[in-house]
């Protein structure tokens, strides 16, 4: 089955998406749908089934039902590997139809769903597909007598909680190691970005996975989210997003102690010393501030110069974040498209308000953007902010959109005090040609990520993920999967004839 037809601007409404539950398409129980706006114009552009505790209940049954089925759950790895392969390749025949979709429901940029993630999102069912026959345990030396080895086990059934940001990427990043491992998986897309989900489904489908490995309930989050969170039969929920929801998901999920991998905020510092190459530094600052609209948890959005070059740099920085072109999402030219709704542009004028009303000083931007032909949509220039302290809002606290903010510090030690000063720990940057100031700072800057001389390079082989308020447990790379196998330890004795140790019960 193919990926849904991408419809023009002219057609209101897509075909209604119904729920994928163990294999097969069918209507929500409540009967409900839940509207998907297009960010560029406002307006209703499909509609896909509403999700409730019942679904998520039969699709819960449907992956248990899957996991311990002979078909999935002793598929050999290889096979499993095989699946996921070609699970990449419709993924990567597909990708110009799953970037409109994308595109029309999340409000990003043409050339960057289509130019930077589904040009690379196959890439995880590759690697993972490869690394399925590949999960070794160990042997350990006891005794002669004694064989002691360890397999990696799937947990079972997965939980996966889906951010609106970057809906289709995170669906390959939460899927692909997910069943490499032997796992079957429900996912629950973000009610406001559920059409690539679905339309990733039906290439599980085509795919030929078996039913109810992979299921998709797109839903609320305080009915279905919170349902799959509490499900006494989910073993393991993964989330990306915000960390209230991650608290709520804690609390859900404490019924039968799942396990749980969040993947949540940040509020990145990029930091560029004096001896930097300026014009990379300048260049590589400039979309790590403001690329996906500034709705990235990797945004660097703090970004921190060093006195000597302050005055310089933040010219430059504000000359060429006013060219940046925005515009119509599918338009080709257009750098950066709209925020993913009138709320998270409402977010975004209260946070530089604030910033105003605390003394920081808008050098530029500041304000909704009109875009011929799409004059209802939730556009917002690139934003730079100066005079600002580390106790403003706009500092502390993750904005989701393209606003960035500039500091002045002296040296090494109050840079990285800067950096640091964050609840937040997920990812952070520095720019020097000083290499030992180099090796310094990637061990003294708190986070799950550091940068040198570059920033949001994130690879399908590259564990990520976050400490402090950003979460624990890591995305990609063969340390993924930790978080979705557990270790069973397995003993044999080889002994024919052993003492025994209450000497007085073997006497007549």
């Amino acid at each position: 089955m193919q990926p849904p037809a991408v419809s023009t601007r002219a057609q209101a409404v897509l075909e209604d998406r119904e729920l994928f539950i163990g294999g097969a398409w069918r209507g929500a129980h409540s009967g409900r749908h839940i509207d998907s706006l297009d960010p560029a114009t406002g307006a209703v552009w499909a509609r896909v089934g509403e999700a409730d505790e019942v679904d998520i209940d039969d699709a819960v049954a449907a992956a248990r039902a899957a996991f311990e089925s002979r078909e999935w759950g002793q598929c050999l790895p290889g096979e499993r590997g095989k699946l996921l392969r070609r699970l990449g390749d419709l993924v990567a025949e597909h990708a110009a139809s799953l970037a409109q979709l994308e595109t029309r429901d999340n409000g990003k940029a043409i050339r960057e769903t289509l130019g930077r993630e589904f040009a690379v999102i196959s890439e995880w069912f590759y690697y993972f597909g490869g690394l399925a026959d590949k999960l070794h345990g160990e042997t350990i030396p006891l005794s002669g007598d004694l064989q002691v080895y360890t397999v990696r086990q799937p947990v079972g059934v997965v939980g996966a909680i889906l951010p609106w940001n970057a809906p289709a990427l995170m669906f390959a990043w939460k899927v692909a190691p997910a069943l490499a491992a032997g796992n079957t998986i429900v996912v629950k897309p973000a009610e406001l970005t559920s059409i690539t989900a679905l339309a990733l489904a039906r290439l599980v489908q085509e795919a030929g996975f078996p039913a109810g490995v992979v299921s998709v309930v797109p839903g609320y989050g305080m009915s279905a989210g919170n349902a799959l969170a509490a499900h006494p039969d989910v073993d393991k929920v993964a989330f990306t997003g915000e960390q209230s929801t991650a608290r709520k998901i804690t609390q859900a999920s404490i019924g039968n102690l799942k396990r749980l991998s969040f993947e949540l905020g940040g509020k990145a510092a990029n930091i560029v010393f004096d001896d930097a190459d300026h014009d990379q530094a300048l260049a590589v600052a400039l979309e790590a501030a403001f690329i996906a609209t500034g709705q990235s948890c990797t945004a660097g959005s703090r970004i921190l110069v060093q006195k000597g070059s302050y005055d310089r740099f933040v010219g430059e920085f504000v000359a060429r974040a006013q060219r940046i072109a925005v515009g119509d999402p599918l338009a080709p030219e257009t750098e950066i498209g709209a925020l993913v709704s009138e709320a998270q542009l409402q977010r975004t004028e209260e946070y530089v308000a604030s910033a105003i009303e605390e003394g920081a000083e808008v050098l530029c931007g500041g304000h909704r953007v009109r875009v011929s032909g799409c004059e209802d949509g939730f556009f917002y220039a690139p934003t730079v902010i100066a005079r600002v302290r580390p106790s403003m809002r706009v500092c502390t606290e993750e904005i989701f959109g393209p606003v960035a903010t500039i500091m002045a510090f002296d040296g090494e030690d109050e840079a990285v005090r800067l950096a640091n000063d964050t609840p937040f720990g997920l990812t952070a940057g520095a720019w020097t040609n000083d290499i030992r100031r180099a090796h310094r700072l990637s061990q003294r800057l708190r986070a799950g990520t550091v940068w040198i001389n570059t920033f949001r390079v994130v690879h399908w082989a590259v564990p990520y993920g976050g400490i402090k308020l950003s979460g624990y447990g890591r995305e990609n790379g063969s340390e993924v999967m930790r978080s979705y196998t557990e270790a069973k330890t397995v003993l044999i004795d080889h002994r024919e004839s052993r003492p025994s140790w209450f000497a007085s019960s073997d006497e007549a």
